[in-house]
């Protein structure tokens, strides 16, 4: 079906009656729906630990992959290495849209969690540069490669999967369990490298410190996997295989029949994209290395803004299925496009409260825009092509954008000399994200394309 089709009717759906039945279709009950919840919360939430474990130890990563008399030069390398990962994500989106779209979402989510587990164990255990010299950072190379490839399946997959699973009218409360879980594993991710940073000295984290988020990646994941095996597959994609209605090649379908809604989801990605690596992951050491107060300090901040982000992501999935998704992911790119400049300029300042009312100023308004992204995504691909599509838009707008956000704010304020240069840069995404989403059509209160 290409752009301008119909949308499926209600009863393309399933049997959803009334009372129970109409709320939870294909005689899906709550405890089922309870299980799918807890299960994706889970697997994300170690998929992301993992993931941001990298981001969150920037500093040491630097001194042991890339030691150098210049602490940004090997702040940029290690950045660098950041963004190498994720240009294999549109790859992997395309392979876990293929997989999850023919296969099943079951299938591609516990594959992915289990090789990012395994390529973030590998990187605990690895040498420094002092003792293998240039096949440190080489092997540091290959396996932010695997995560990236890794996480390019997982919150398109998760996504979709919660949708394919919510009660009518309540798919953005769903879906905001994925960005919930996101930032829930980055917040472990931050209390660890705060903990560690604060009782272990310097030498000690050089040494075996930096290690130990990653080597925990094998309990966590181990779990995620064996959670994930037990679930069923989603009712939608279900009822598809039983109907024979799998297509062979759902990328090829994807930009045959759908590339404008791929161009605009894409273009809609960029607030997110930006907005999360800056605010969530790089702001550590930004306010560390650019802006001077302490690293245990900066960390705790970051911290107080990932808290504001989880404690209000269930609201904005919650008033997206109220308002509509363009209201809300519209009044994010505003807010962001008027905020974001003067928000770094209190950066500058150093004042321990207004970095605080400021980590928690963006903290919500990332949670405005990232509440309400994931149903919208979803929303927008047919349930044929709804793994490639969210997986395809959301990693082409990450690998170029997203990944590249750490390293591109360095090197603005290194030439340049402006610290508030990583404002501006999120304020531009800001703009792009609220063309895209104005050009696109209103779907929460519309079934699931068929």
């Amino acid at each position: 079906m290409s752009d301008s089709g119909p949308l499926a009717s209600e009863q393309d759906l399933g049997p959803t009656l009334s009372g129970q039945q109409r709320a939870y279709p294909y005689g899906i009950g709550k405890h089922e729906r309870r299980k799918v919840v807890v299960a994706s919360f889970i697997g994300n939430f170690v998929e992301w630990f993992d993931y941001g474990a990298y981001s969150y130890l920037a500093v040491v990563i630097a001194v042991v992959f890339f030691p150098s008399d210049d602490l940004t030069q090997g702040l940029i390398w290690t950045f660098a290495l950041f963004a190498v990962s994720f240009l294999v994500r549109p790859i992997g989106g395309f392979i876990w849209g293929h997989i999850g779209d023919r296969v099943g979402r079951r299938n591609a989510l516990a594959w992915s969690i289990l090789i990012m587990t395994a390529s973030t164990v590998c990187i605990g255990l690895l040498p420094g540069a002092l003792q293998i010299g240039v096949w440190a950072p080489a092997l540091l190379l290959l396996f932010r490669v695997l995560q990236g490839f890794s996480a390019s399946g997982e919150y398109a997959g998760a996504s979709a999967y919660l949708v394919e699973y919510a009660p009518e009218g309540k798919r953005g409360i769903y879906a905001a369990v994925v960005p919930g879980s996101t930032a829930a594993g980055l917040l472990f991710g931050s209390l660890m490298a705060t903990l560690l940073t604060a009782t272990l000295s310097d030498a000690q984290m050089e040494s075996w410190g930096w290690r130990l988020p990653f080597l925990l990646a094998a309990p966590l994941g181990l779990i995620g996997v064996y959670i994930r095996r037990k679930l069923e597959d989603s009712p939608v994609f279900r009822e598809m295989s039983k109907e024979d209605d799998v297509i062979k090649a759902p990328v090829w379908a994807l930009f045959r029949d759908h590339w404008r809604t791929l161009i605009r989801a894409t273009a809609a990605v960029l607030l997110n994209a930006v907005g999360f690596y800056v605010i969530l992951t790089y702001m550590p050491t930004y306010l560390s290395q650019t802006v001077g107060i302490d690293p245990t300090i900066a960390n705790i901040t970051t911290t107080v803004s990932l808290v504001t982000y989880i404690g209000f992501i269930f609201l904005t999935g919650h008033l997206s299925d109220r308002f509509g998704r363009r209201t809300i992911l519209m009044s994010a790119s505003i807010f962001f496009i008027l905020l974001t400049v003067p928000a770094f300029m209190l950066l500058g300042t150093e004042s321990i409260i207004a970095i605080l009312f400021v980590q928690i100023l963006l903290g919500a308004m990332l949670t405005l825009n990232d509440g309400s992204l994931a149903s919208f995504l979803a929303e927008n691909f047919p349930t044929r092509v709804r793994y490639s599509g969210f997986a395809v838009s959301f990693n082409v707008g990450n690998a170029i954008f997203g990944g590249t956000a750490p390293a591109i704010a360095t090197l603005l304020i290194a030439t340049t000399g402006n610290a508030i240069a990583p404002g501006w840069y999120l304020m531009i995404a800001a703009v792009i994200a609220l063309i895209a989403v104005w050009l696109s059509p209103e779907t929460s209160h519309k079934p699931l394309k068929d």
